[in-house]
């Protein structure tokens, strides 16, 4: 593994070193300052021994893949106000930053810049390469590894937690034969103790976190600062058993850096998010980026008043007044879970409420059941993973449809939220709980996000962003996407992909479900729904084909690794192959195959029987990460049909997960799909403008009232196939066009009839509707991107002129990997 591989391309490195130390809980103080756009504090890590080190330790033998290891859970009740002390900051290149462990003063070897440096005290850290690859032995000094980059590192040191009151609980002598006389030891052991504490006692641990955090720093750490990587040393320290199990990280984010948006929101006011970067979140924190370091946190982030911090978190903050006019949040999280999906948004987000009660389905439809004390030991043999304080295992939510929920907006879109989204949500919660049963989360937040937002949704643990573009034109799409979002609590969060090149399991999954829960939300007859849903499918079909002829093949393969997926390297580090090429973020592959799977499998067991063994697969890998052969060998050991229709795993890697292309089996189903009753109606209307483009092409004005033809009202689905198929005609006059966005009023029709809609302008040269085109590429850049390239390939100077004018109002908040693509097109 290259760790000098460009930011811009390539894969995306995973450099922690996970298989010797695993971080178990983080512990977030920071405060968020929008004049330098800088979120500066420290982070508190809590360790415990990896596999790989517990392994070469017991047998010296070496292994070449992680286990999935994992202890027991923590989380914190009370937030922690740590001082930031004033440390000049490093630079971004790889430096050596030398400190005495004793803390004693020495020499100040600082650069006029402030950036430190101290070669001969690092020259006992090994290169990245050298410490990813193996565990340290001998006189050399064991390097920790995390996943950083765009950070200002200013301090690392050892927490003396032993320093604790009252945390003489966790240093019973009988547990210390052999290592009290080492006070690191102690602290050692009392973060294991710490960390192994049972699930039914997390409230207890994670106060002790909370505590522990505050604890006084007994030695500044040595560290360097690489593109990719923050790499810490205790000299002295040879194996990761004896280094520090609790250290504190004082840093600051760059102001550019690629894990936050700092940008405005709707209604100009400034606001700040995680906006789902392909680099995750290590320019937020210093983290474990891999998948299999699970852990736990907890975070109070300061604000000035007037801000609403939200944050993936269990609990619904209620902010702290502090001096100086600064409010403090705090949310903790009890579920291990992988440290890309902390989220956090900052801004002056306003609360929708619903003014009055009209929704049919209860908003807290929580059936009584006898009131059960939580003892999260009930029928704890039905879950896999480690202990934690998991819904499936308590009673009392295993009836609960609809879990507690807000709606948080800039305030020019409260109107819309309260009357689109809000009623939506109990609905689509209620219909997801009818499909999986229990939801994996206690609590949900939605946030509508800023324009620059690069997707339609993203759903993190007790939150949703969601974009604008979903809420104009009828509660279709927001309906939609909103089941999509509320799908990955499902597939995505609660059971994890172990590799993240297998984004089927997340996307594929929250797609299939997206119309199981969409459909039961309305409420809708077998019938409509098999209407419906054949029609969705030909609609996806159409896009994966397009996709297909116009991307590269090896982004278009599921299991890129094949074979080798899922595997690590000796110390946990590895990459996310393709994982930084700018026009993957884009692509839709892996949500459409992966749909496509799911929908063939479900036909060939019936979808009953399937949506049967859905919710037994949640039962049995939720809080686990997971590859796709586990999916599917428990799919066919669970459903006789499918082994006797003649599949097995391996015909499905090579049909559908290892190759690039349309899978065979689906290219036999695509007949069937033009056949249903609502695409043959779509047929008869695009007959009907054909023969009306005819018409007004030959016709004068006097006869164009006699002309007039009756057109059928469609739905938003059929609306998309109606313009993608007048798309491929060759000519359509302007007043034809004038007469179709009369008819069905495109302007006002949601985001994807709109974005058909201005192909169809720029394709004709169109000019009455270039404003739509503009305003389309300003308000709803989560799916604009690609009309940029179709402004450019007319050539034509008018809609190339628009395109850059667009481009140039916009550029500055868009994402990295918008900006890099839409270059590529213009210049």
């Amino acid at each position: 593994m290259d760790p000098q591989l460009d930011p811009m391309k390539d894969d995306l490195p995973l450099m922690a070193n996970t298989s010797y130390m695993l971080v178990k809980h983080y512990v977030l103080d920071l405060d968020v300052d929008f004049k330098s756009k800088v979120i500066e504090g420290s982070i508190v890590l809590f360790f415990e021994t990896g596999s790989q080190h517990r392994k070469n330790s017991s047998t010296g033998r070496e292994c070449c893949q992680s286990e999935f290891d994992q202890s027991h859970k923590m989380r914190a009740s009370e937030p922690c106000h740590v001082p930031v002390t004033n440390v000049s900051a490093c630079s971004s290149k790889m430096e050596y930053n030398g400190f005495a462990v004793s803390g004693e003063g020495e020499e100040d070897t600082s650069d006029e810049n402030g950036n430190h440096s101290n070669s001969e005290q690092a020259s006992g850290i090994s290169s990245s390469e050298d410490c990813c690859d193996r565990e340290n032995h001998g006189n050399q000094d064991f390097v920790l590894v995390l996943d950083c980059c765009d950070l200002s590192v200013l301090k690392v040191e050892e927490v003396d937690v032993a320093a604790v009151s009252g945390i003489e609980q966790f240093t019973r002598p009988a547990k210390l034969t052999d290592v009290s006389k080492e006070l690191g030891n102690l602290r050692n052991h009392i973060v294991h103790e710490l960390v192994a504490l049972p699930a039914k006692r997390w409230e207890e641990q994670l106060c002790c976190f909370t505590h522990c955090s505050q604890a006084p720093g007994c030695g500044e750490l040595p560290f360097a600062t690489g593109p990719w990587s923050l790499e810490i040393r205790k000299p002295g320290i040879g194996t990761p058993a004896d280094f520090p199990h609790a250290i504190r990280i004082w840093y600051k984010t760059n102001p550019g850096g690629r894990s936050v948006a700092w940008t405005t929101d709707q209604s100009g006011r400034p606001c700040v998010y995680t906006m789902g970067s392909p680099i995750n979140n290590r320019a937020l924190f210093p983290c474990q980026e891999p998948p299999i370091a699970l852990s736990t946190w907890q975070a109070s982030v300061r604000a000035a008043a007037g801000f609403v911090v939200l944050m993936s978190g269990e609990n619904s903050a209620e902010p702290v007044q502090l001096p100086e006019d600064i409010l403090s949040w705090y949310y903790y999280v009890s579920m291990p879970m992988p440290a890309s999906t902390f989220t956090i948004a900052v801004g002056c987000w306003q609360e929708v409420k619903q003014q009055s009660f009209t929704a049919a389905i209860p908003t807290n439809t929580e059936f009584s059941l006898p009131s059960v004390q939580a003892d999260f030991s009930w029928h704890e043999a039905m879950c896999g993973h480690v202990g934690y304080p998991c819904r499936f295992q308590n009673p009392a939510v295993s009836w609960q449809a609809v879990i507690p929920h807000r709606v948080f907006s800039p305030c020019c879109l409260v109107e819309l939220c309260e009357e689109r989204l809000l009623p939506l949500i109990p609905q689509c919660l209620s219909a997801a709980f009818s499909t999986l049963g229990t939801h994996p989360f206690s609590r949900l937040d939605v946030l509508i996000v800023p324009s620059n937002f690069s997707s339609l949704g993203m759903a993190s643990p007790h939150i949703i962003f969601l974009s604008q573009s979903v809420l104009p034109g009828g509660s279709h799409l927001c309906g939609t996407r909103l089941c999509h979002e509320i799908g990955h609590a499902w597939f995505g969060l609660a059971i994890g992909a172990r590799d993240w090149t297998e984004e089927w399991i997340s996307e594929g999954f929250a797609t299939f479900l997206e119309d199981v829960f969409w459909a039961r939300a309305q409420q809708l007859s077998l019938e409509e729904v098999k209407g419906q849903q054949e029609l969705k499918a030909l609609l996806r079909w159409r896009r994966l084909r397009d996709e297909v002829q116009n991307s590269e093949e090896e982004l278009q393969v599921l299991r890129p690794n094949k074979e080798s997926t899922g595997e690590l390297s000796e110390s946990g580090a590895s990459v996310v192959k393709y994982g930084l090429k700018a026009e993957k973020i884009f692509m839709q592959v892996h949500y459409l195959k992966g749909y496509f799977l799911l929908r063939s499998l479900a036909r060939t067991a019936g979808e009953a029987s399937f949506l049967l063994s859905l919710r037994k697969f949640v039962r049995k890998f939720h809080g686990q990460l997971v590859l796709s052969q586990d999916f599917l060998c428990m799919l066919l050991e669970d459903i006789p049909k499918q082994k006797k229709s003649g599949l097995t795993v391996e015909s499905i890697f090579q049909n559908w997960l290892d190759t690039s292309g349309i899978p065979k089996p689906l290219l036999e189903e695509v007949e069937t799909w033009k056949e249903c009753q609502l695409v043959r109606e779509v047929r008869g209307e695009v007959t009907k403008w054909i023969q009306t483009n005819q018409r007004v092409r030959k016709s004068s004005k006097k006869k164009r009232k006699q002309d007039e033809v009756i057109f059928q009202k469609l739905l938003p689905d059929q609306l998309v196939l109606l313009l993608e198929s007048l798309l491929e005609e060759k000519t359509l006059c302007p007043r034809t066009l004038q007469c179709l966005e009369r008819t069905y009023q495109l302007r006002e029709q949601d985001a994807e009839v709109r974005h058909r809609w201005c192909e169809l302008v720029i394709k004709h040269k169109y000019v009455p509707g270039y404003g739509d085109v503009e305003g389309f590429l300003r308000e709803d850049q989560a799916m604009g991107v690609y009309l940029y390239g179709e402004l450019m390939v007319n050539e034509d100077a008018k809609q190339q002129e628009l395109a850059r004018k667009c481009f140039a109002s916009a550029q500055e908040h868009m994402d990295v990997s918008s900006v890099k693509v839409v270059a590529e097109m213009l210049f």
